[in-house]
């Protein structure tokens, strides 16, 4: 059986303006279980091309269509509301079927959840985002920096993780980490 699309970019044309366009005819096929990672410098346009694909931006031409998706953002702060508990923030958007499963993989502690976000580490915050990502199902997950937060243990517990989740799901992922891209991606898109 063939493995399906969750993500089809194709031709994407965008830019801030006309005369400096970060993307030029730009095409990406991404497929449940692949990891294609986007690597480049700060300003290359990694963070653009995620808001492009959530439509939160509209592309000059071509088209992006997507299956459904959830985020896990570079930073975890900015992405929990600051005076509701993380339980609150995730049963909002997600089914808490198989939570305590994916905090134990995580080695999360779930009394964790019962805490607003400003009570818990960078690294506790990035974990319980992961987690409130993957309670969304969904078909495409689109990571920015998901370890950048975490210890060098904890990173590699948190990807062998997502790298588990890939029998259900697609991972776009952006890095500035080029060894975690090699060892983790079935292809890597370099921005300049």
């Amino acid at each position: 059986m063939s493995k399906k699309p969750v993500l089809n970019i194709e031709s994407l044309t965008f830019g801030y303006s006309k005369e400096k366009l970060l993307y030029e005819e730009f095409s990406l096929t991404l497929y449940e279980g692949e990891i294609v990672t986007i690597l480049g410098p700060s300003g290359s346009g990694k963070s653009t091309l995620f808001e492009l694909i959530a439509g939160n931006l509209k592309p000059m031409r071509g088209k992006i269509e997507r299956e459904r998706f959830s985020q896990v953002f570079q930073d975890p702060y900015s992405s929990f509301h600051p005076t509701y508990t993380i339980k609150n923030q995730i049963e909002d958007v997600a089914d808490m079927a198989g939570y305590m499963e994916l905090c134990d993989n995580m080695g999360f502690d779930q009394k964790l959840l019962e805490r607003r976000p400003h009570e818990l580490s960078g690294g506790q915050l990035q974990r319980a985002s992961i987690i409130r990502a993957l309670l969304m199902k969904p078909k495409l997950l689109l990571a920015d920096e998901p370890t950048s937060a975490l210890d060098n243990l904890i990173q590699l517990d948190v990807m062998k993780l997502l790298l588990r989740t890939l029998k259900s799901v697609g991972i776009l992922m952006i890095t500035h980490d080029r060894d975690l891209a090699k060892w983790c991606s079935d292809k890597i898109i370099e921005l300049k």
